[in-house]
């Protein structure tokens, strides 16, 4: 499949800068992938909409606020992103805007950075001379808003502290939200309790491989990055009760989709456990677990359009982002969503 065949259209205005106002009060549209039927409702149905028995899955990943502003010594500035670990305690690999050199320092505003190795696609591996690097990002750091959200000094730079959050984050690790989780609250996850939906929660670190550009023709050619992910045994059981009561798996976004796929055993259950998600899910992948998908709408021919194609086809996922567009949805991190049953 070529990559351009992942193309739509998209009026800059349907850009969502700013979340809904309540979380739950984003649109929601609902497509019934066996049919290709859709209809509209609001984030808030959910309860009336899954059924009792479902097993809706998180992803319960905290977003850092992994962006730092660095200066060289020439006084060029570069923009880094804190992406993960990599080796020793003050080593990093991070995304950074800009072209390092090998050896070449960088500031911090009184932190100094050294650059020690170039990794491909705009990641670099880093050395910054901070004991924790964690809590310095935690103190210092920006929340790593894409780059189609602008911010221009307004009140809502400081809520995006807040809402580019899921009110379920727990372990601190990723670089972009996990977006389709932006849309729930605790009254909304009890509601749906109270109905029979149960919920479990997995991990998957959102980087660089859910969010760069696919820069070959072909999807065949592209390559995801790999991203840690945990499966606990409880969520693999929850998953198998589910099914002994004809339940539906549930996932809530694209990360959730990888992980419990990547961790797919021959049953059709994920195996529990850590693991590294480089899957990459095109049209003709064979889902083993998900049965139903809760998803934001994505940038055109990206790995998540990809994603989301394959679940539904192609064709039905184009319909349905025309019909959004016209009926006045917005897109992207902070706009509405989807439910593909």
């Amino acid at each position: 499949m070529q990559v351009s065949d992942l193309d739509y259209a998209l009026p800059p205005e349907c850009v969502a800068q700013v979340p809904a106002a309540m979380r739950t009060d984003a649109r929601l549209l609902l497509l019934d992938r066996a049919g290709g039927t859709r209809r509209h409702a609001y984030v808030r149905e959910l309860p009336g909409i899954l059924r009792a028995g479902d097993l809706l899955v998180l992803n319960d990943s905290r977003v850092r606020p992994a962006r730092m502003r660095g200066q060289r010594r020439s006084g060029g500035r570069l923009e880094v992103l804190f992406v993960a670990p990599g080796g020793a305690p003050s080593e990093w690999e991070v995304l950074v805007r800009g072209r390092p050199r090998v050896e070449e320092h960088v500031d911090f505003a009184g932190v100094r950075g050294q650059w020690l190795e170039a990794l491909g696609d705009g990641r670099w591996r880093l050395r910054v001379e901070v004991d924790d690097v964690p809590a310095w990002l935690e103190r210092r750091g920006e929340i790593p808003l894409p780059p189609y959200i602008h911010r221009n000094g307004t009140a809502s730079e400081t809520d995006d502290r807040d809402r580019y959050q899921t009110v379920y984050a727990r372990v601190p690790g990723s670089v972009a939200a996990p977006t389709a989780g932006l849309h729930f609250t605790a009254a909304l996850l009890a509601e749906l309790a109270e109905r029979g939906v149960r919920t479990a929660c997995l991990t998957l670190h959102v980087g660089p491989g859910t969010f760069l550009p696919v820069r070959s023709a072909r999807l065949e050619d592209h390559r995801m990055l790999p991203e840690r992910f945990i499966v606990t045994e409880a969520v693999a059981r929850e998953i198998g009760e589910a099914r002994q009561r004809g339940g539906r798996v549930v996932a809530v976004g694209t990360t959730t989709v990888r992980a419990l796929e990547a961790a797919a055993g021959p049953s059709g259950l994920p195996a529990p456990g850590e693991g590294v998600a480089s899957l990459f899910v095109t049209p003709g992948f064979r889902f083993r677990v998900v049965d139903a998908l809760l998803t934001n709408f994505h940038l055109p021919r990206s790995t998540l359009l990809a994603l989301v194609a394959a679940f539904a086809g192609w064709e039905a996922i184009r319909t349905a982002y025309a019909e959004a567009i016209e009926s006045g949805y917005r897109f992207y991190s902070y706009g509405d969503a989807m439910l593909i049953e």
